[in-house]
């Protein structure tokens, strides 16, 4: 069993890594250029394929980690509505369909979970991971009912889909990189947990702004 846990743990850290080394480049290179969707590409199935191995790690035997398997839920969802974010643009799309609800139901559902969870453990002093708990739940909440929000108003609010698909996926870098300071560098504090996200949030705040002052479809050219 320890074995095939390794084995496990190598797949996730090769597909993690990978993903990282993609998501930068995706970042780095201009936005809506053929670099950026092959880049982005690479890093929405690394990302998935690293986060789905490490649901199973989270639920072996000896390894049970409800927090860490919650986070897998959390990345996967966030490759999964970036990339769906997508399918609004334009007008070939007239409302949210199920894949879109579900996907966002689902991670609704999560997060409310970690949030009790997190309030529970402060509340009864039980410590743990009890700050991460809330704060990642409090985080997925916030998307989440964004995501609603945006399933109404994207057909008058043109750039919407942008807006999410950006930050969907920049939150799930964000992810890519605490896991490689967190389990790669062995910095793992609650400052390396939630640094990246603070820095994360702040970055896509200035991509929102900057998407107000844009014409309709700026970067889908």
């Amino acid at each position: 069993m320890e074995t095939l846990v390794k084995i496990l743990i190598y797949i996730h850290a090769f597909f993690g890594g990978l993903g990282l080394i993609s998501g930068i480049a995706g970042i780095a290179v201009k936005k809506g250029s053929k670099l950026h969707k092959n880049s982005g590409k690479a890093f929405s199935y690394s990302m998935f394929i690293s986060s789905l191995v490490s649901l199973v790690i989270a639920r072996m035997p000896g390894h049970e980690n409800l927090f860490l398997f919650l986070i897998g839920v959390y990345t996967i969802y966030l490759v999964l509505a970036g990339n769906r974010a997508l399918t609004f643009k334009g007008d070939t799309k007239s409302s949210a369909d199920t894949i879109d609800k579900t996907i966002s139901g689902t991670m609704l559902g999560a997060s409310v979970l970690m949030l009790l969870i997190g309030i529970y453990q402060l509340t009864m002093h039980k410590g743990g991971n009890a700050v991460l708990f809330a704060f990642f739940g409090g985080f997925g909440l916030f998307m989440t009912l964004k995501d609603f929000y945006t399933f109404r108003v994207f057909k008058e609010k043109k750039n919407a889909w942008l807006s999410s698909h950006i930050g969907r996926m920049v939150a799930a870098l964000i992810a890519s990189i605490t896991a490689f300071m967190v389990a790669g560098l062995h910095l793992q504090t609650l400052v390396m947990w939630i640094l990246p996200s603070v820095i994360g949030t702040i970055y896509i705040s200035y991509w929102n702004r900057k998407i107000k002052g844009m014409p309709s479809l700026a970067l889908a050219k």
